[in-house]
């Protein structure tokens, strides 16, 4: 068990409160285009935008200021050397208590050009060494980058074994209030928001076609003039499990990782997948009772590094995956997506 659980959230929620402040404070004073300016864009990796390089200037300096003095740790983040770095400087990996994975902004996107909200990420593991996963995390904290526009963003954080956390802040007033949020209790996506990711040009036809395979299924063919259930397109894996904790989303399955070899049939490379940074708070939706899975519905899981591509179902409650999940797993081995 990680030691001083409490004291560690409390640096990382500073910390996400700065990043979320430094951030906002850029997108007022900058143009969209500056921000959304590309800042780095190497064969491997995310593309790096401007407004990423706002939440990375105080990350390693906070680490090894606040945290590695009493928590010796590996710092996993894309950008690093390697995708880690362990501090305080010079000290070997194993000899660090914690491995803290972070994503300082997920949902960049949407954000520099002000569609919509972003959040910070970060998950904390007691140190297994390089086989340390994503199971491991014993305590996770997700804070809302709000646009300009918007006074009103949220926090939550959960500490393995308690219940979810969470408070609405007032970024006007300083202001803050308990937030109780709550997946939705409906017994099935009709009528609500299911959603199959599909951000980027490259699979989006085989995508949208299990969607529409999986929607017919469970909801049977459209009706005239009639909605069976809608879908949503945020931008941002952090984004995604708060619609879930929140009630918002009933599904939600990202599972471009499973498109590699229909790609490469066509000639064409995978593209961007969700990453273990990028779902680094699944504890947070775990506590608030969000089900999580991988693609063949076993528990959803990754390795703690940068590289690693990660595809995962999210339902919102039993009941909404027992309706859910046979028909898309079924569908995903009737195209030889898993075995």
């Amino acid at each position: 068990m990680i030691p001083n659980r409490d004291a560690l959230l409390d640096l990382l929620l500073a910390l996400q409160a700065q990043i979320r402040d430094a951030v906002v404070a850029a997108c007022e004073q900058q143009a969209i285009a500056d921000l959304a300016g590309v800042a780095e864009d190497e064969a491997q990796g995310d593309t790096i935008y401007a407004v990423d390089r706002v939440g990375e200037t105080t990350l390693l300096a906070f680490f090894a200021e606040h945290v590695a003095p009493r928590w010796p740790l590996v710092l996993i983040a894309e950008g690093l050397p390697g995708g880690q770095i362990t501090l305080p400087e010079g000290l070997s990996e194993a000899a660090a208590v914690i491995r803290v994975i972070v994503d300082p902004i997920d949902g960049t996107r949407g954000l520099m050009y002000q569609k919509r909200s972003a959040w910070s990420l970060a998950g904390v593991a007691p140190n297994r060494g390089p086989a340390t996963r994503l199971r491991d995390i014993e305590l996770a904290a997700q804070t809302e980058i709000p646009l300009v526009k918007q006074h009103l963003c949220d926090v939550l954080w959960a500490v393995s074994g308690e219940p979810l956390r969470a408070e609405r802040i007032n970024r006007l007033s300083g202001e803050r209030r308990p937030l109780h949020l709550r997946p939705s209790a409906a017994p099935g996506i009709a009528h609500g928001f299911a959603t199959i990711s599909r951000f980027f040009p490259g699979a989006r036809d085989e995508l949208a076609s299990i969607d529409e395979a999986v929607v017919r299924a469970t909801l049977g063919p459209p009706r005239p003039g009639k909605a069976h259930c809608f879908e949503d397109q945020y931008i941002c894996t952090g984004g995604q499990l708060y619609e879930l904790i929140a009630g918002h989303d009933r599904f939600v399955a990202d599972l471009r990782p499973l498109l590699e070899r229909h790609l490469a049939a066509r000639g064409e490379s995978l593209g961007i997948c969700c990453h273990p940074y990028d779902i680094c708070t699944a504890l947070i939706a775990r506590q608030a009772g969000v089900l999580l899975t991988d693609e063949r519905g076993e528990e959803l899981d990754a390795p703690l590094a940068v590289d690693a591509d990660v595809a995962w179902i999210g339902y919102a409650n039993p009941a909404v995956r027992a309706q859910v999940e046979p028909a898309l797993l079924a569908e995903l081995r009737r195209r030889g997506l898993i075995g």
